[in-house]
């Protein structure tokens, strides 16, 4: 999504500046092309040095450098970039971009810009819940800036609330975002009700393994962790959807704002899918089993010298019930396809056989378990390959495709 894209990032000065050199990092993973400028107090928190050290390149700070401005250097940097990123975007930052003031390299760069910004605000809560604060963040609004964060918690004053930036992977995803042109970003406390993409919708994600018990110790199951489909699940609740998740047995901590079920066998997981039904996305991320024994012994099976023959049983598809439904079908029907070879032929194959909207396909050898994932999505109008990325990161983007693909359906 971001190869080759040019980003100017400008760093505000604040606490929350230590974060700008992650998300640094995470563009350039992505081979976005950076230009970095810093106000003079972002450079009290983080050095140009580790700045340019990361970014790959000079880092600008002076709006009357005489090697820079010999062609009108902050007008070239305003106008060659895909799109503006400030962040941490201080109070002072929002105040300057709202009355147009120009007294210095950064404020010059956004006046002068005439590409998109989105700012990743920062500061004290009383700051942010200020008058002339939101005065001055309800003007950017109505001149089409875009906003990601901020979020509640701690403050580095000791306080907690609204002000926090965004951790750099949801900074990562609200830019992809505004590089694609959805201007949905993200909640702005304090300021009234956002346009949550996924608000009013309904949403049922499974995930985790299943366990099929062979006695009651043994069982047949998977490495699946879980991760990915938990992470779907709190993405699409902060997206403002009500969201059911059923999971398999996982270590993972319930995702927060999200209704949990928690069950062990795969018919299990089909009652709990059903029991949460109707909804206008079903997500099938979970790893089911699909066999279990016929006859699950009730005492442990002692180890002997004849190994100990099983009846299985097919356990039930639920991703195909659930998408060959005749009455109360959601309105879009997700399923992963973690394969270990001809990937994408597979997934086209699991498309079409169990009548889906959108089959995810993914290397299930390079992800099981791990905190990354590498995906194609595969519909009936084509495949889009995305780069590798964390599992959050795939999460939130996947939740932004869902909620389009909603918008764009008339029956929706």
């Amino acid at each position: 999504m971001l190869d080759g894209k040019r980003i100017l990032l400008v760093i505000g000065g604040g606490i929350a500046a230590y974060k700008v050199l992650e998300l640094i990092r995470r563009l350039r993973e992505q081979n976005a092309s950076l230009n970095v400028v810093m106000t003079r107090a972002a450079k009290q928190f983080v050095t140009p040095l580790s700045v340019a050290s990361l970014s790959g390149g000079k880092v600008f700070d002076d709006l009357f450098s005489l090697t820079d401005e010999t062609e009108i250097g902050h007008i070239q940097l305003s106008r060659a970039a895909d799109l503006v990123v400030v962040a941490p975007a201080t109070a002072d930052l929002l105040a300057k971009m709202a009355q147009g003031l120009a007294d210095d390299l950064a404020a010059t760069l956004l006046l002068a810009t005439d590409k998109k910004i989105l700012v990743a605000p920062a500061m004290n809560l009383r700051m942010w819940l200020h008058p002339a604060t939101q005065r001055n963040v309800a003007t950017l609004q109505k001149d089409g800036v875009l906003f990601v964060g901020p979020e509640d918690g701690d403050m580095a004053c000791g306080e907690y609330g609204p002000g926090r930036m965004s951790e750099p992977a949801a900074i990562l995803a609200a830019v992809a975002s505004a590089i694609e042109g959805d201007t949905r970003i993200a909640l702005l406390p304090g300021i009234g009700r956002f346009d949550k993409p996924l608000a009013g919708r309904r949403v049922v994600v499974t995930s985790g393994p299943t366990h099929e018990p062979i006695d009651p110790v043994r069982y047949i199951g998977n490495r699946s962790s879980g991760r990915q489909g938990h992470a779907i699940a709190a993405a699409a609740a902060k997206a403002g959807a009500e969201v059911i998740l059923v999971s398999g047995p996982v270590t993972l901590p319930d995702p927060p704002g999200v209704s949990t079920l928690h069950v062990e066998t795969a018919i299990e997981m089909l009652a709990a899918v059903e029991a949460a039904l109707p909804a206008d996305i079903f997500i099938a991320t979970a790893a089911v089993a699909d066999w279990r024994v016929e006859a699950a012994a009730s005492q442990k099976i002692k180890k002997s010298d004849t190994p100990p023959q099983f009846a299985l049983a097919e356990n039930p598809d639920i991703l195909a019930l659930v998408a060959q439904r005749t009455a109360g079908r959601p309105r879009l029907v997700v399923g992963f396809a973690a394969e270990t070879d001809h990937i994408l032929a597979h997934a086209r194959e699991k498309l079409q056989r169990k009548h889906c909207d959108l089959i995810v396909a993914n290397d299930v050898g390079d992800a099981m378990g791990k905190d990354e994932n590498e995906i194609t999505l595969i519909a009936p109008s084509g495949s889009e390959p995305w780069p590798k990325m964390r599992k959050d990161e795939i999460a939130a983007r996947l939740v932004r495709h869902l909620a389009q693909m909603l918008k764009d359906r008339p029956d929706a």
